[in-house]
């Protein structure tokens, strides 16, 4: 993974944040349509970029590779789980607030910006090993997460009406899993699509770099710099979560597993920043969500420093 590759990615990815805020502020991207990409982005173009990947001409990796890729990615959410409950002890975050940093620490933005991320860094070869991780993470926002965020609902609401129960099979029947499951079933299958099916998926998935940043930059247009900046915690935990941990944990693989991909892939899907999904169960939950929030900015804003100093110590 060449360092100067991710330095010029980090660049193109803050050019096209900034082009968000401008666009925001120039009134020419508002928040109604902040929120209709985002829909485009995770139900059109991420999945095609992923699915894409799986009519990729290059050699296919061999099923025990993917296997191992499997165990990898589990090992990996456990960890982070397991971090997740010991960095607000480390922090000293207040009892009442420790929910959202275990969000932020175990889901980052693998969609948004893994994806896209991984096909410019890595290739396109890597996206069947950031399929393999999205199932799990998706697996894991449903279960693991949902359950995080309803206690933090109870205990926030005590006098709330509960909630009608959810079938969480529904909750994790949607693209993010539909999509990753057909890139795996493609990839497995090697069949044969018609160029006119790769050619629209391959045009439509080009565009989710762009439309990615430029709804990360009217999140950050629409915070003011002191609800950004001005907590302390949350830089201590971006060091952790961003940088110690992602290098921590791939230079301690590196001892046990010899494929670089899934080295590197690993290591990329764990230094992302902070993900939208726990922003939007915590609307949906009713949920505080205000350090979540300002937690998913500043570390965003950070990644391009922080994904950079993670690829020097494990390139």
């Amino acid at each position: 993974m060449s360092i100067a590759v991710v330095l010029e990615q980090m660049i193109i990815i803050m050019i096209l944040i900034t082009v968000g805020i401008l666009l925001f502020r120039k009134k020419m991207l508002s928040e109604d349509t902040s929120r209709q990409l985002s829909g485009l982005i995770v139900n059109i173009t991420n999945p095609a970029v992923l699915i894409c990947s799986a009519f990729d001409d290059s050699p296919k990796v061999p099923l025990r590779t993917l296997g191992l890729s499997l165990c990898v990615f589990i090992i990996s959410y456990s960890v982070l789980i397991l971090s997740a409950h010991l960095i607000p002890l480390v922090l000293r975050v207040p009892d009442n607030a420790r929910y959202s940093y275990r969000m932020l620490t175990v889901f980052g933005n693998v969609g948004f910006i893994g994806i896209p991320l991984a096909s410019a860094v890595l290739g396109s070869g890597s996206l069947i090993f950031v399929s393999i991780n999205n199932l799990i993470y998706n697996l894991l926002v449903y279960t693991y997460g949902l359950s995080t965020l309803k206690k933090a609902s109870i205990a926030q609401n005590p006098g709330a009406a509960p909630q009608k129960p959810e079938s969480i099979l529904h909750k994790l029947v949607n693209a993010g899993t539909i999509s990753a499951a057909l890139t795996i079933f493609f990839y497995l299958g090697n069949f044969n699509v018609p160029e006119i099916i790769s050619a629209s998926l391959t045009h439509a998935g080009r565009t989710t770099t762009f439309l990615s940043m430029l709804v990360l930059g009217v999140s950050v247009a629409q915070m003011a710099p002191r609800d950004i900046f001005s907590h302390p915690k949350l830089y201590g935990f971006t060091l952790i979560r961003q940088i110690l941990l992602p290098v921590g944990f791939t230079l301690l693989l590196g001892l046990f597993v010899k494929e670089p991909l899934i080295l590197n892939t690993t290591a990329l899907m764990l230094a992302v920043p902070a993900g939208n999904m726990p922003l939007m169960l915590s609307k949906q939950l009713h949920v505080e969500e205000s350090a979540i929030s300002q937690g998913i900015i500043l570390t965003t804003l950070l990644s391009l420093i922080t994904i950079p100093i993670v690829t020097f110590f494990i390139a």
